[in-house]
């Protein structure tokens, strides 16, 4: 599939014009290994090694539009955590949709965290950890908005803390991707089955 074959389908599929934008400026060949280059812009997922891959655009571009950034004003400059960032492409679509938010990313494999680093170091705005995300990011919480990318062995209800009043969460837990809303300090759970992550590692 040729990259305006792939904007082509998310846009049937009713993703929104910022997100689609996203897809269409951020080269996701960019954050693959070479022997996969010529697959960038199939809707799969694609390995970039360590046993860990990018996920299909599709469930990316889903979860996107769950965490709800573009509903937000282009100039609402708000806090976004990413756990198990990989690649780092999804860190460099949400800095397209959200822009200058400060953005973090948090991804347990030293060499992946490496090459993250390395191509998105234009953006002082991004700021990628080596270490385990299953707790999150005490030191840098409160979030509007935290991304899981790796599936959860149950729901993440440790990480509800780290989150601020009206903010967002969407979680991958097992084979299911979960939207949390935080309102009025209670959290609204949506879920929506059908999805297979790489698990999240707790140790």
């Amino acid at each position: 599939m040729q990259k305006q074959a792939l904007l082509a389908s998310l846009k049937k599929q009713g993703f929104s014009k910022r997100i689609i934008e996203a897809f269409k400026k951020i080269k996701r060949e960019e954050f693959i290994p070479e022997e996969f280059k010529k697959y960038a812009y199939e809707d799969m997922p694609l390995s970039i090694g360590y046993g860990q891959t990018i996920s299909q655009p599709f469930t990316i571009a889903f979860m996107l539009n769950l965490l709800e950034l573009d509903k937000l004003t282009k100039n609402n400059k708000i806090k976004i955590l990413e756990i198990g960032s990989g690649s780092g492409y999804v860190l460099a679509l949400i800095n397209k949709i959200s822009k200058n938010s400060e953005i973090y990313g948090i991804e347990r494999i030293k060499e992946i965290v490496e090459k993250s680093q390395e191509i998105l170091k234009e953006h002082e705005n991004i700021k990628i950890f080596n270490r385990n995300g299953a707790n999150g990011l005490t030191d840098r919480a409160g979030f509007d908005r935290i991304l899981i990318s790796a599936a959860c062995p149950r729901i993440p209800n440790h990480l509800f803390g780290q989150l601020n009043n009206d903010g967002v969460m969407v979680a991958s837990v097992r084979n299911s991707v979960f939207q949390f809303k935080k309102q009025n300090n209670s959290i609204i759970a949506k879920e929506f089955f059908g999805f297979v992550f790489v698990p999240l590692v707790e140790d």
